[in-house]
């Protein structure tokens, strides 16, 4: 990771990212922990659009996604009880919407690359409420 990258990275996680996990928390209705691989969500010279991008790719469909299934306390109760923690990270070279999420053992993994099909928000969504709503 150049320079430009690890300045990009600091500011989410200093800027953005506390009131991300703030609203994942709120979505959720108990403290949630989020464990970010920030190493590989840095794609090399692309540090412009991690601002823009990353909120897309990753915290909003997971925030859309928590409320939805959390909208009752049936929801919310079964999220309690098995959702242990959340992972953020670009491992797999993923970017599609169907293969972005799975859940194993108490934890949810989001894996997409971090700057690709950015605008596809809604379909990650949906793709997660899915998945949450049959493990759950």
């Amino acid at each position: 990771m150049n320079l430009a990258e690890r300045r990009a990275v600091h500011e989410f996680q200093t800027q953005q990212f506390p009131e991300l996990q703030k609203k994942i928390e709120e979505a959720a209705g108990y403290e949630l922990p989020v464990e970010v691989d920030w190493d590989s969500l840095a794609v090399p010279q692309e540090s412009k659009l991690y601002g823009s991008a990353w909120p897309k790719v990753y915290f909003e469909p997971l925030i859309a996604a928590l409320q939805e299934v959390g909208r009752d306390h049936i929801g919310k109760h079964a999220m309690k009880e098995k959702l242990n923690k959340v992972v953020v990270r670009n491992t797999l070279g993923c970017y599609y919407a169907d293969r972005w999420a799975s859940f194993e053992d108490g934890v949810l993994t989001l894996d997409h690359e971090s700057v690709q099909n950015v605008e596809e928000v809604e379909a990650r969504q949906n793709a997660l409420i899915a998945l949450l709503e049959d493990k759950l």
